[in-house]
């Protein structure tokens, strides 16, 4: 069965049943491996995508509920947004496997909150877990990003 899907400004369409969670239609079908797969539960934000704006854990998001949502996903930042630059600038990543999750959390906070305070931040990057505990950094770079003093 084919599911049409909105992600990054185009529509796709996805062969794989409806149940089949976003993450692995992006990661296998359609060969979108910026997003990553951590826990498979949610519990970790290493899949992290936007669905209307909003952050979600594409690991429990079927393709079957998505129809008319608008799915962007980390390569829908082109590398050139002022967080990317500024998680370079400040060497955020140490392994990098979160990332990509925490790119898209940031973005979807900074999209909301242009000046984030530390609570605002420690709110919306809560679910994002960094195996390597780079939190301090992640935190230094979003308020770099938003041009709040750190």
């Amino acid at each position: 069965m084919a599911t049409t899907l909105n992600i990054n400004g185009k529509d796709v369409v996805a062969q794989s049943p409806p149940e089949t969670p976003l993450l692995w239609v992006l990661r296998d079908e359609l060969g979108m491996t910026g997003t990553k797969y951590g826990c498979g539960v949610a519990q970790c934000g290493a899949c992290t995508v936007h669905l209307n704006g909003q952050p979600m854990r594409s690991c429990q998001a079927p393709i079957g509920s998505l129809a008319g949502v608008k799915i962007a996903t980390i390569e829908s930042l082109g590398g050139a947004h002022p967080l990317q630059a500024s998680w370079v600038k400040l060497d955020v990543p140490q392994c990098g496997y979160c990332q990509s999750g925490q790119l898209m959390s940031a973005a979807a906070l900074l999209a909301k909150t242009p000046k984030p305070t530390d609570a605002d931040i420690d709110l919306a990057m809560r679910g994002n877990i960094c195996r390597c505990g780079t939190y301090q950094r992640i935190r230094a770079a979003i308020k770099d990003a938003a041009g709040v003093a750190a």
